[in-house]
């Protein structure tokens, strides 16, 4: 296939991802209206800690009630059943798209070399990493909000931060680039479902006693503030790894310096400093629950500073995924083109 035929049908598979995506946001939805009639089992609430794994009894659309209800709970099922599996489709589309738009460079490379790039791949993380974790944690009640987060950030990609495929320049050809920003997108992943989760429990907290509607079925806060520490603990020393280990050592290949007070490597530095004062918290503190929650949707607020903020309002940043913009071959790398440290989102 030529390059024009790659980015072809990268682009024709974000738009089918997100088809499914919508279609998939749509099963989740009926799914949940239609719980709104069937009553909630006490069951469904409570936390069960098997092997020291979160578990929540059984998914509530599986919860059989008596006569119409019976009927009414198996089309629930089955509708959750339709959004998960939807769910998968879109994830693989969404992969495709990423492969692809990886093929139709020249030569090729691996595919987040400007900001419409990394959305792509942050988002296919969200939503990967969701489908890895919903049965370990019975995260089925996530999925409506999993969906519309990702299908969001998919729109607004395509509408304002599209850029054809570029060719990079040589200096960011190396395996480091690969390392570091691998890290930093899994890491971006899992701190936002976990940010997911802390939002949800200060909701959750305000209406513990809520018996209709979605909110019903999410689980209890103590379940919700397990889960966001799992998230956040397990994000933490791979952030570490990309902040402290992997950048560093890719700006000194890139740039013959470990530490350059690029404001990105300064605002990554922010995140992990508030990430790590999150878990230590936690740890020695015994932090859990309204004031834990705050301080990691601090660090979600940081980490999504230091990919949106900084590309649009630094003009100094090393790492910025601004719009191209024409200029002189003495002044830097022309149109659709990256900048030297353009692939290091969202560290340096």
């Amino acid at each position: 296939m030529s390059d024009a035929a790659w980015e072809t049908l990268s682009n024709q598979a974000v738009a089918a991802c997100g088809v499914v995506y919508f279609l998939a946001l749509l099963a989740h939805l009926v799914e949940w209206s239609a719980l709104r009639k069937l009553p909630v089992s006490d069951a469904a609430q409570v936390p069960v800690a098997a092997g020291g794994s979160v578990a929540v009894a059984d998914h509530p659309s599986a919860r059989d009630g008596d006569g119409a209800d019976d009927g009414a709970a198996r089309r629930t099922a089955l509708f959750g059943r339709l959004g998960i599996l939807l769910t998968v489709v879109a994830t693989l589309v969404h992969l495709l798209a990423l492969v692809a738009r990886g093929m139709a460079a020249d030569p090729n490379r691996v595919p987040w070399g400007n900001m419409y790039e990394f959305t792509l791949a942050g988002t296919f993380v969200v939503s990967a990493g969701y489908l890895l974790v919903l049965r370990r944690y019975s995260l089925a009640w996530m999925g409506p909000i999993v969906v519309g987060f990702v299908l969001s950030c998919l729109m607004a990609a395509v509408i304002w931060l599209y850029d054809p495929v570029a060719p990079l320049m040589e200096a960011l050809y190396s395996p480091w680039l690969v390392i570091h920003v691998v890290s930093a997108i899994i890491a971006t992943g899992a701190f936002t479902l976990g940010g997911i989760c802390s939002v949800l429990y200060l909701v959750k907290e305000r209406r513990p006693q809520t018996t209709t509607g979605y909110l019903a079925r999410v689980p209890q806060p103590p379940v919700l503030d397990r889960v966001s520490y799992r998230m956040h603990a397990f994000a933490f020393p791979v952030w570490t790894f990309a902040v402290l280990i992997t950048g560093p050592i890719w700006a000194h290949q890139a740039w013959s310096s470990y530490w350059n007070w690029d404001p990105k490597e300064v605002w990554a530095f922010i995140t992990w400093v508030v990430y790590a004062a999150y878990l230590h918290a936690r740890a020695t503190a015994g932090w859990k629950g309204r004031n834990a929650a705050y301080l990691a949707l601090l660090g979600l607020a940081t980490l999504w500073f230091n990919f949106i903020g900084i590309n649009f309002f630094s003009t100094t940043s090393q790492h910025a995924y601004a719009a191209p913009a024409v200029s002189s071959p003495a002044s830097g790398p022309v149109s659709g083109q990256a900048s030297a440290g353009e692939l290091a989102q969202p560290v340096g």
